[in-house]
C-alpha cells in the first residue's frame, strides 16, 4: 500500500511540532520529512537528522531545479524548505511520513499529494494564550513577537481549508485528538485498500 502523508500547521506557538513528537513515537511506520534550511546549525543538531544544512547558494540552486515541495523565508532571512526527494525516500522505505511545516508549506503539500495527504490545522484557544506561550519560550524580542502574533492572526484565518483543525487547550487532549484524527486517516486508506483486494477475489 502506497504510504501515506499528514501535514501538520499551526502558528508558532500553538503547539504542532510537540504533537508531531508525540505521534511519532506513538504510531509505528510513520516517518518524519527533515526540511533543509540555510540557517546555521546549532549545538547538537545533527545534519540529515534535525535538519539538511545548506548554504544559500545550494538552496537556491535546489529551487531553480525544482527540487523543493514548498519553501518559504522566514524572519531572519534564512530559507526552509521540504525537498522532495525526501518524501519519495522515505515512501519508497513504506513508511507514512509527518510533516511539521508552516500554513502556505501545508497547502502546497496538499496540492500536490491531493487526497493521498492529510491537513491538520493546530489552534491555541486565544491570540493571548498564544502571545502568552511565545513570551514564556525567552526567545523573542518585542520585535519579533509581534511579527509572529500578526502571522498568527492571518494564518488563524485559513484554518477552514485544512482537513482537520485541533484545539490545543488543554495538551493531553490535543494529543488524543491528534492521535485519534491520524490513526483513523491511516486506518480507512487500510480498510479501503482491504475492500478493494476482496471485491477483486470474488470476481475472480
Amino acid at each position: 500500500m502506497k504510504g501515506k502523508l499528514i501535514v501538520f500547521t499551526a502558528p508558532s506557538g500553538a503547539g504542532k511540532t510537540t504533537l508531531v513528537k508525540h505521534l511519532l513515537k506513538k504510531i509505528d511506520n510513520l516517518a518524519f520529512s527533515v526540511s533543509a534550511t540555510t540557517r546555521n546549525r546549532r549545538k547538537k543538531e545533527i545534519d540529515g537528522k534535525d535538519y539538511y544544512f545548506l548554504t544559500k547558494d545550494e538552496f537556491s540552486k535546489k529551487l531553480e531545479n525544482g527540487e523543493f515541495l514548498e519553501h518559504q523565508e522566514v524572519y531572519d532571512g534564512n530559507f526552509y524548505g521540504t525537498l522532495i526527494a525526501e518524501v519519495d525516500r522515505l515512501l519508497n522505505m513504506g513508511k507514512h511520513v509527518i510533516f511539521d511545516v508552516d500554513v502556505e508549506g501545508a497547502l502546497s503539500i496538499k496540492k500536490y499529494y491531493g487526497d493521498q495527504a492529510l491537513t491538520v490545522f493546530v489552534q491555541a484557544p486565544s491570540v493571548e494564550v498564544l502571545r502568552e506561550r511565545l513570551t514564556c519560550r525567552n526567545s523573542e524580542s518585542p520585535e519579533t513577537l509581534e511579527i509572529r502574533i500578526a502571522k498568527a492572526n492571518k494564518e488563524n484565518q485559513y484554518a477552514s481549508k485544512f482537513d482537520k483543525v485541533v484545539l490545543n487547550d488543554v495538551l493531553e487532549v490535543a494529543k488524543a485528538d491528534a492521535y485519534r484524527i491520524v490513526k483513523n486517516f491511516l486506518t480507512s486508506s487500510l480498510l479501503n485498500s482491504m475492500a478493494v483486494k476482496q471485491v477483486i477475489v470474488e470476481n475472480v
